[in-house]
């Protein structure tokens, strides 16, 4: 692994997730292999890799969607116990978890209850999450829907009368609500128009700069991951191969699937049978590896 931007005597930083050899299996498939990295508060990390990376399998496990084998993650200096011999956490630690990160889904339609207003989705987080006076939670929604971009008018709408850029707004709205440390952002813009993609990363970017809340972006998409990220860790069949600072990593890439991903974004002189035959080189050294 390539891991970059990494002094073997670093300034102690406030973390705000660390992940620790984290390992999840389904079956025969490892679809996450011994993966750590570090958060800083504040900070927003990418983690980068196609389908199949085990990217999004790690997401789940960090917001208790699954449940690693092994490895563990801390939130704040704080263990969540996600180790194999911990067992399933019971109803606190879930809410506790769920207070400490939120998830923002590609598609927010998925993920929004199309039954409940966009106030009435944030007022049912508020209830779970904050203890609020009525008063309160009708403050505290204006505030959230003001921090976003909608209004009184959205407000009230059922998420089929909403756009998907307002779809999107409003799941980040419900995120924030929970007051957590930190965001994951699976996909989160990758179903939107470029020109709405644009005003919902400047949104998450005023956000972060008001709130201090840290971001994981999980994409594909390394435009999105050079402007919103910090710092990349780059993942290939659930291992990480290489990490450090987005603008060192993209700009002078050390592993052969970080230099492929690059070659892979369409531009002029694009050669996709180069690609194919890269890719295939690539999976034939990691078979080899793994047989070896």
């Amino acid at each position: 692994m390539n891991q970059r931007g990494m002094n073997p005597q670093p300034p102690p930083i406030e973390v705000a997730l660390e992940v620790r050899d984290l390992r999840k299996s389904f079956g025969d498939h490892v679809a996450v292999d011994g993966v750590s990295f570090r958060l800083a508060r504040g900070g927003s990390l990418g983690l980068v890799g196609e389908s199949g990376s085990g990217k999004t399998t790690l997401a789940r496990i960090l917001v208790g969607l699954e449940q690693a084998d092994s490895g563990s993650i801390q939130v704040g200096g704080t263990r969540t116990g996600v180790t194999a011999s911990s067992g399933r956490p019971g109803r606190v630690a879930r809410h506790n978890r769920a207070r400490d990160i939120q998830m923002v889904f590609q598609d927010p339609y998925l993920s929004l209850d199309p039954r409940i207003t966009v106030s009435g989705c944030l007022d049912e987080v508020l209830r779970l999450h904050g203890g609020r006076s009525l008063a309160s939670r009708k403050r505290r929604i204006a505030e959230l829907l003001d921090q976003v971009g909608l209004g009184q008018r959205e407000s009230q709408a059922l998420p089929r009368d909403l756009s998907g850029g307002q779809r999107q707004r409003a799941a980040i709205a419900r995120a924030l609500a929970a007051e957590p440390r930190l965001l994951i952002l699976d996909e989160a813009v990758a179903a939107l128009d470029v020109s709405i993609q644009s005003q919902v990363l400047n949104l998450l970017a005023d956000i972060r700069a008001a709130t201090g809340v840290s971001f994981l972006f999980v994409s594909h998409d390394l435009a999105v991951v050079r402007y919103v990220t910090d710092d990349v860790v780059v993942l290939y069949r659930g291992r990480v191969v290489e990490a450090g600072p987005t603008e060192v990593v993209l700009r002078d890439p050390q592993h052969d699937y970080t230099r492929l991903l690059l070659d892979s974004v369409p531009r002029v002189g694009w050669n996709p049978a180069a690609l194919g035959a890269a890719r295939r080189r690539l999976a034939g050294a990691e078979e080899s590896r793994a047989s070896a």
